[in-house]
């Protein structure tokens, strides 16, 4: 892989709309790369000797292990900070925090609530940060994704993905916008009270002429060559579970969906955890309280051929892995 695209070098990474086309596809390029690199035993080791702090409000596993292993591929030293382990915005404020850890980190990711945190920690850090999810982006997750389109499909240019059901989260809008931005035909299918916010609307409107908000399922997925769901209810939502409940289940992905595309290549995506069994304890719950086996997807979609979701997890760290080389790293 050549040099990094020099705009990159010390830049933060938050949201999709601060980076041109060009800039997420060279991510993606220097992901593949590394991807070939791991599997092949070839060392990338391109941040020798820097200390990376991971602060997490929000719980995870994909994220934090993708950084984790991705720090320590790359040669540098990983240092988790949760929620009970450091006072921020509580004790100290976000913007202190931010210059004492800038001070002592060569690197910061942050995966919580607010943006306003990130961009404070950005703005106030002195070095690199990266978005490992707030409310409004998820921007670690749409590299993610787009590598494993581009892996099953070839291209992205063109590509019809289709969102089902709650678009207003921080999965649809980075989707919305970070497709549009490399120029796929993103669609949102969701209840009208659940569409994306207009701001968001509007910026992926910026990059494309083809961004469709629609509530019909058969509107959406005509043609479409990739499905994507999430989770009908996000973390710190937990209360509003009979309500999207009831506006969501003409939503899950199933089979009929899946034929109503009218490809047989159609890929189906989720940034998991999935509810699609009855194989852990919150879906236990779900099933006692609301009778229901499955959510937002079927066990027989998320086990078919279709469903490219485990290699999606992969490409997490894969993709966070360029971004940590291409802004932090020595590529020389």
């Amino acid at each position: 892989m050549g040099e990094t695209i020099s705009s990159l070098q010390g830049k933060s990474f938050l949201a999709e709309i601060d980076f041109t086309a060009e800039e997420l596809l060279y991510f993606l390029d220097l992901a593949a790369d590394l991807k070939a690199k791991k599997k092949n035993g070839i060392p990338h080791r391109y941040l020798e000797g820097k200390n990376i702090a991971l602060l997490f409000e929000k719980t995870s596993t994909r994220t934090r292990c993708a950084f984790t292993v991705a720090c320590t591929d790359l040669g540098a030293h990983p240092e988790y900070l949760g929620k009970g382990d450091i006072q921020l915005g509580k004790k100290e404020s976000v913007e202190d925090t931010a210059k004492v850890l800038g001070r002592m980190f060569d690197g910061i990711e942050f995966r919580g609530f607010a943006h306003k945190t990130v961009r404070s920690l950005a703005e106030n850090s002195g070095v690199p940060v990266w978005n490992g999810l707030t409310d409004m982006w998820h921007p670690t997750q749409t590299l993610a994704d787009l590598l494993t389109i581009r892996e099953h499909i070839g291209h992205l240019r063109n590509v019809k993905l289709v969102y089902v059901g709650d678009g207003r989260n921080n999965i649809a809008n980075s989707l919305l916008v970070g497709g549009s931005i490399v120029g796929m035909e993103v669609r949102i299918c969701a209840p009208k009270s659940l569409w994306p916010a207009q701001e968001v609307i509007y910026l992926a409107q910026k990059f494309s002429d083809r961004v469709m908000v629609t509530s019909s399922i058969d509107e959406a997925v005509a043609g479409a060559d990739v499905i994507y769901t999430d989770v009908w209810v996000s973390m710190g939502e937990e209360d509003k579970f009979a309500e999207r409940i009831e506006l969501l289940s003409p939503y899950q992905v199933n089979m009929q969906m899946i034929k109503k595309t009218g490809n047989d290549d159609v890929i189906f995506l989720h940034c998991l955890p999935a509810f699609h069994d009855l194989e852990t304890m919150y879906g236990k719950e779900i099933y006692e309280k609301h009778g229901l086996r499955e959510m937002e997807v079927t066990d027989e979609v998320f086990r078919s051929k279709h469903s490219k979701v485990f290699e999606q997890a992969e490409n997490r760290l894969h993709t966070i892995k360029a971004v940590l080389a291409a802004t932090l790293g020595n590529m020389e």
